[in-house]
């Protein structure tokens, strides 16, 4: 069984930066993408950034592009993503996501089967 398990949120001015972690354990990590989705109140999961397996394709949400950044570390199991010159619209719960197949890297929530139960990420004008 897949557990996802996020940390590093928290509550920053505009203009800060937060960095998330997800620890991922139950299946071979490095075979599969990871993503990062957002949810804002009232308002659906969105997508944010995804990588693949070994790191060499990385996608952005035009939103986040230039100042978000996505990484993995497969010898620990984790994937990270630094925010930088955070924006209060970008307020949202923030959860981590294993991909469903090995070599695709999606960016829809449907392509993703397993789920971390998010962190709070709030940015003050």
């Amino acid at each position: 069984q897949v557990q996802l398990v996020e940390s590093g949120g928290g509550l920053v001015q505009a203009g800060g930066s937060l960095r998330l972690s997800c620890a991922a354990s139950g299946r071979t990590f490095s075979l599969y993408p990871m993503a990062w989705f957002h949810q804002a109140p009232g308002k659906e999961r969105e997508f944010v950034a995804a990588i693949s397996g070994n790191g060499g394709i990385i996608y952005y949400a035009d939103s986040v592009e230039g100042r978000f950044t996505i990484s993995r570390d497969n010898a620990k199991n984790m994937v990270y993503l630094q925010m930088n010159n955070l924006k209060p619209e970008d307020t949202a719960v923030y959860s981590c996501a294993e991909g469903s197949r090995p070599l695709y890297v999606g960016t829809r929530t449907q392509e993703y089967d397993y789920w971390g139960q998010g962190t709070q990420v709030t940015v003050s004008s």
